[in-house]
């Protein structure tokens, strides 16, 4: 049985996405990444912390999870709303018609929910 789990973000916070990872580190650690099933989904004004342009310091950090096999899904609402283009995320960024969609979608297969 694989261990599964979705984060959601929805606000521009550093920190929360600090901890996001790390929560996403914490069980990789442990678990075989072929074990689990790993989402960050982020909507509101949270896509904002995905761009290439700032994302410095989580860059290498999202890059990482995601080669593990770690989903990280924006809401293209959100990014509409902001007006932001999918060009401008970080590579491993996939968009979703509405994050909260793909929230109830993630659990109702399972995922534990995660509000870091």
């Amino acid at each position: 049985m694989k261990t599964k789990a979705l984060l959601h973000l929805d606000r521009d916070d550093p920190e929360a996405l600090r901890t996001a990872l790390s929560n996403l580190e914490n069980p990789l650690e442990r678990i075989p990444a072929a074990e689990t099933e790993l989402h960050v989904v982020a909507n509101g004004s949270a896509v904002k912390l995905f761009r290439r342009e700032g994302a410095e310091a989580a860059g290498g950090r999202i890059e990482a999870l995601a080669g593990q096999g770690v989903h990280f899904q924006m809401c293209n609402n959100s990014l509409t709303r902001l007006g932001i283009d999918r060009g401008e995320l970080l590579a491993p960024c996939e968009v979703v018609p509405a994050g909260i969609v793909e929230i109830v979608r993630l659990q109702a297969e399972g995922c534990a929910y995660v509000k870091p």
